[in-house]
């Protein structure tokens, strides 16, 4: 053919341009799946052990199991023997009842109780009364005047060694004078150097003197014939009733309006005291000291003051 004619027939599709011939596709035949193959033998070689047992210990010697060699052909020569212990009484070495379990020794009674700490001669005990020698040296250097009295005591209510003090410094009188131990001479008299202090600064006058109301009372706490004893059973504690100055009129002990200078005089009096004495009570702790203030050196765990 011409070119031409071929061009021609090429563009209307009635030649195809020569190529290897093509075959059309098969379709995959279907597939079924095949079961695993099978797993092989176990080797003899790994066939489980048989199980272990375990051997009996060997058989105990005659000679440790019952004594002497006669006894190995005996039954019972392998059995401990029990031995009575060294402080065993006779009916304990022969053993317990073969139904019941062993009986214990009795244990040993205490040691019996001192004839002096028994009865009447224990009542009759005193403990010795401390040594107020340093104490009295201090209360002199504070200004103070006293005399040494004679023991007091009625049942538990006791002062071994206490001072009728009468005048603390600056010539401040007590009125009426106080029986007190010492230390509770010496918290008094230490208190009332503050005292004055606080005198001078909020009411402008000196302190002369101590209304008080009582020290040693053989009593329960707040008069209560139930309770504890009072520290004033001890001459260990003061109440005082008022203050007395050398030129304005005395001054009781209550719950004063707020915002006077009377007021403020026995805030900062009331304050102090809790820096020598181990209880401090007065107007608001209680009825029984709404007219005075309760003071005392009781002795509390870790030093604790009660200060209300």
């Amino acid at each position: 053919m011409k070119p031409f004619t071929v061009a021609c027939l090429l563009a209307t599709g009635l030649l195809l341009p020569l190529g290897p011939a093509r075959s059309d596709p098969t379709p995959p035949s279907a597939t079924v799946p095949l079961p695993p193959p099978p797993p092989p033998a176990r080797p003899e070689g790994l066939v489980p052990p048989a199980p272990q047992i375990t051997p009996l210990p060997p058989e105990r010697p005659p000679e440790i199991a019952g004594g002497s060699g006669k006894d190995a052909g005996n039954k019972d020569a392998g059995k401990r023997t029990e031995e009575p212990p060294p402080n065993a009484t006779p009916d304990a070495a022969k053993g317990a009842p073969k139904d019941g379990p062993a009986s214990l020794p009795d244990a040993p009674l205490p040691p019996e109780r001192p004839p002096e700490l028994s009865g009447e001669q224990a009542l009759a005990l005193k403990v010795s009364a401390p040594d107020d020698t340093a104490c009295l040296r201090r209360l002199e250097r504070l200004g103070a005047r006293f005399e040494a009295l004679p023991p007091l005591g009625n049942g538990q209510c006791s002062a071994p060694r206490p001072l009728n003090v009468t005048a603390l410094a600056d010539g401040v009188a007590l009125e009426p004078a106080a029986t007190l131990t010492c230390r509770a001479a010496e918290a008094l008299a230490r208190w009332t150097t503050e005292v004055q202090v606080a005198a001078q600064k909020e009411l402008g006058d000196g302190l002369k003197s101590l209304a008080l109301g009582g020290t040693y009372v053989c009593r329960g706490q707040n008069h209560d014939t139930d309770a504890k004893l009072s520290e004033h059973s001890f001459a260990n504690a003061i109440d005082v009733m008022g203050y007395g100055f050398a030129k304005r009129p005395s001054l009781k002990v209550t719950a004063a309006a707020g915002g006077t200078p009377e007021a403020a005089f026995l805030a900062s009096v009331r304050t102090s005291a809790c820096g020598f004495f181990r209880t401090v009570l007065g107007p608001g702790s209680d009825a029984a000291h709404g007219n005075h203030l309760h003071l005392d050196l009781r002795d509390r765990n870790a030093g604790h003051r009660l200060c209300q």
